[in-house]
């Protein structure tokens, strides 16, 4: 007996809702950190050293978990991460010592990546072949509405006058809430497990070290990864360094400036929303060429930023709204890729493999940015390195495109 309509919306509603606040525990950092470094006295390249902690942790975490969710309870590990997270950073809240901070920061990065791919295996486990596609673009809208709660929540407490501190204590609260609501009404998989049958038999005959021998020999699949770490670079460099920028330094005299930031995840959730459907209709399954103009539009909306001043309002919004749909929009084309290229026998190995590369990616130009900023003191050099990083994914995916469908 498949499972219901009713039910397998239940569950991905349930999956997505509380993914929706799980960014509360990692892209608060960005928001945290200027009033940090002024009361720790760190400077913005130890910053960056931090930034790239987690997001180490985090790539080391897509790795591993998504082979770990095949053998236990999907369920069970969403809510380790959430429970464990939230203590992360409630105890960083009460450190004073960076080397702590970077320790702790590093382990929420393990902690959250128990998320994403358990969560992608429940959805997997309800939603059939034909509409899969549907589901996992609602759980990525799911992560870019992540990012405008936290950035809503941190812009409101900041306006409020509390310390950085309270953005570790109060935003997770809400994750809290939620997680204990998945955890009490989710369930891994239908009772029947028919929908999933066939698929399940031909993943029991191959051993994890063959499926990831497989990927490693797949020369174009590896190039796609090559070109989704450059855009995860480009994410990262907005989404943790922008809400620093427009801080700046007298940003209560200018308190206006940081609602641009708020502009940055709304144009990346409605672009995760956007360029899957563009993908299957404009461009008829290609989806490298969407990538490939995505790219080619982010680095030259990031560049443009560079010569931007903070106080124009409306510009800036207008080219952080663009640049959030742009740089974020062509993951939603990039997941599908894995099992494209690799069938659907590995497709969560893939997709594990593949985050693994863009959080691997995003954490080395954390601290070359955080030295930049150091030796110029400035923050506008953030958008130079996001644009050239989007050049480079648009470079990379332009020649496994060509790879691709001369193959094929």
């Amino acid at each position: 007996m498949k499972a219901s309509v009713k039910n397998k919306w239940i569950m991905l509603s349930l999956t997505m809702v509380c993914y929706l606040f799980f960014y509360t525990g990692r892209h608060n950092f960005g928001w945290a950190v200027s009033g940090m470094a002024a009361d720790l006295k760190i400077s913005f390249s130890f910053i960056g050293w931090i930034s790239f902690a987690m997001l180490i942790g985090y790539a080391f975490g897509q790795l591993v978990n998504g082979n770990l969710a095949d053998r236990f309870s999907p369920r069970l590990m969403v809510i380790t991460g959430a429970y464990l997270s939230i203590a992360t950073n409630v105890a960083i809240s009460f450190s004073s010592n960076a080397y702590v901070i970077l320790f702790l920061w590093g382990i929420n990065g393990y902690f959250q990546s128990l998320a994403w791919a358990p969560g992608g295996k429940i959805i997997n486990n309800w939603w059939n072949k034909a509409e899969r596609g549907k589901a996992f673009g609602f759980y990525t809208m799911s992560a870019g509405l992540s990012s405008v709660v936290t950035f809503l929540l941190s812009i409101l407490l900041l306006q409020q006058g509390y310390e950085w501190r309270m953005l570790f204590r109060l935003p997770v609260l809400l994750l809290l809430i939620t997680a204990t609501i998945f955890i009490i009404f989710i369930k891994d998989k239908p009772v029947d497990e028919i929908i999933l049958g066939a698929e399940k038999q031909k993943q029991s005959s191959t051993t994890w070290t063959q499926r990831y021998a497989k990927i490693l020999g797949n020369k174009n699949f590896l190039m796609i990864c090559v070109a989704f770490g450059f855009e995860s670079m480009a994410r990262y460099g907005l989404i943790f360094w922008v809400p620093i920028h427009y801080l700046g330094s007298n940003w209560k005299q200018q308190s206006q400036n940081i609602w641009i930031t708020f502009f940055l995840p709304i144009g990346m959730a409605f672009g995760a929303l956007c360029f899957g459907w563009l993908s299957d209709t404009v461009f008829k399954g290609k989806r490298t060429k969407a990538i490939l103009i995505g790219m080619l539009i982010s680095s030259l909306l990031a560049f443009s930023m560079y010569f931007v001043s903070k106080e124009h309002f409306v510009l800036s919004a207008i080219l952080m709204l663009s640049a959030g749909f742009f740089v974020y929009g062509p993951q939603a084309c990039f997941w599908p890729l894995s099992p494209d290229l690799l069938g659907s026998e590995l497709t969560g190995t893939g997709i594990g493999f593949m985050n693994m590369f863009g959080y691997l990616f995003a954490a080395l130009g954390e601290p070359l940015i955080g030295k930049l900023i150091d030796s110029y003191g400035s923050t506008h050099p953030i958008f130079i390195i996001v644009s050239l990083a989007c050049l480079m994914s648009a470079t990379t995916i332009f020649f496994a495109s060509k790879r691709i469908y001369k193959n094929n």
